[in-house]
């Protein structure tokens, strides 16, 4: 998030997610199913405006469903409660928060960059106030919020300029993206692209597969073991 440079963990597992029980993780996943149904029957009329609209069509059905995607990694759906909070709390698609923390942190409290980003959400040191914990989950997440309605505001909208804000800076949104840093582009192609997978309901992203490939895996080994050791 802001202007940083992180080091990707490198490694690939060869397994990711744990076993659940079958019911539990159905019944979590029926206001996603139903909130995917109200998003197909409304393609059709989307398809011709694109991402954004699926983007605004999905916000107003989470209001009524709170929907979250069954494709994020079981360490992203460890918060998958708080996210929905936070999404109402801040009037945020809850997809894209989660999106974001996928490629941020893989949902480790307590994770931060080289640069100084923090935790779950990986906010920089500078948008918080004097005294706060930048690593209690709630206070994260309210200044991540914040800067992710700044973004969304400095691109217009526009979902994949407002994931490259988040990572690159506001002036990424001004910049052509060949300009832009690497990473601001690794984080446009994988943010946009599992966002779009997540809002229409996909219970698989080969997008995130590629995130996990590329050291995203590790990460989420790293998130798994800190989840664990929370009281």
């Amino acid at each position: 998030m802001g202007v940083k440079t992180r080091s990707r963990p490198r490694g690939r597992a060869t397994t990711r997610r744990r076993p659940a029980g079958v019911w539990p993780r159905l019944l979590r996943q029926l206001p996603g199913l139903a909130a995917g149904i109200a998003l197909a029957l409304l393609a059709p009329r989307l398809a011709a405006v694109g991402l954004d609209a699926y983007a605004r069509a999905a916000h107003a059905v989470s209001g009524l469903f709170s929907p979250l995607a069954p494709l994020f990694t079981p360490e992203v759906d460890y918060w998958a409660g708080d996210i929905r909070r936070w999404a109402a709390d801040y009037g945020l698609e809850p997809n894209l928060l989660a999106t974001v923390m996928q490629i941020e942190s893989c949902g480790h409290p307590t994770i931060h960059s080289p640069a100084g980003a923090q935790g779950l959400f990986q906010v920089m040191p500078f948008h918080f106030a004097s005294g706060e914990d930048m690593l209690d989950p709630d206070t994260n997440a309210r200044r991540s919020a914040n800067f992710l309605k700044a973004c969304q505001g400095y691109a217009g909208g526009d979902i994949g300029l407002t994931l490259a804000c988040y990572n690159g800076g506001p002036r990424v949104t001004q910049t052509p993206s060949s300009q832009w840093p690497d990473e601001a582009r690794r984080y446009y192609r994988w943010g946009t692209a599992i966002y779009a997978d997540a809002l229409v309901g996909k219970p698989h992203s080969e997008t995130l597969d590629q995130w996990l490939a590329a050291g995203g895996e590790r990460l989420c080994q790293m998130a798994a073991a800190a989840q664990r050791a929370r009281p």
